[in-house]
């Protein structure tokens, strides 16, 4: 058997990005990751149809999933320039938007033998209700190091301060 022409991977760091301040505080653990190791930095949204796939299975709308896309492409254009403006990154950086489902997306390409996947920390036990934790479907299925990222504490705080509104609750001002 002959050698074949190498090809050079290149060492990623895969973040997961929704645009909120926990996905942000990944995309910059992310750049850390990446400019400490010398990776590129892929930034990752993965979106839905409106509905899931199934709603759009049963009543397709071609116009509707091209705009879905468009936003999505947008809204991760957007979280990239809010983390990193003016080029202030400085590495190998580039975003994908992807369709599916977060967690099998997330892991799918991630799938490198030197990836490491990068995702923030969910909402907690009761939004896991709801919804799955896409944190945990990655570090239960990822073949590559996954990294989860706690919320930052701003993202904490105003939490805390909508859940006492919703039940007419004294604020406690630290002070």
């Amino acid at each position: 058997m002959g050698e074949g022409v190498g090809v050079v991977e290149r060492r990623r760091v895969v973040v997961g990005v929704s645009g909120s301040l926990g996905s942000l505080a990944a995309l910059h653990r992310g750049a850390e990751e990446a400019r400490r190791t010398g990776a590129e930095l892929l930034a990752v949204l993965v979106w839905t149809p409106p509905g899931g796939e199934y709603g759009f299975r049963r009543a397709p709308c071609p116009p509707l999933l091209s705009a879905c896309r468009e936003a999505a492409v947008e809204r991760l254009t957007t979280a990239l320039a809010e983390a990193f403006p003016a080029g202030v990154a400085q590495l190998p950086l580039s975003g994908l938007a992807v369709r599916g489902e977060p967690g099998a997306s997330l892991v799918a390409v991630a799938d490198g033998p030197d990836d490491v996947l990068i995702v923030g920390a969910g909402e907690g036990r009761w939004w896991r209700r709801l919804r799955p934790s896409v944190s945990g479907y990655c570090v239960r299925r990822a073949g590559c190091p996954v990294l989860t990222v706690p919320r930052p504490q701003l993202q904490r705080d105003l939490a805390e301060i909508e859940r006492r509104n919703a039940y007419h609750l004294p604020l406690e001002l630290v002070g």
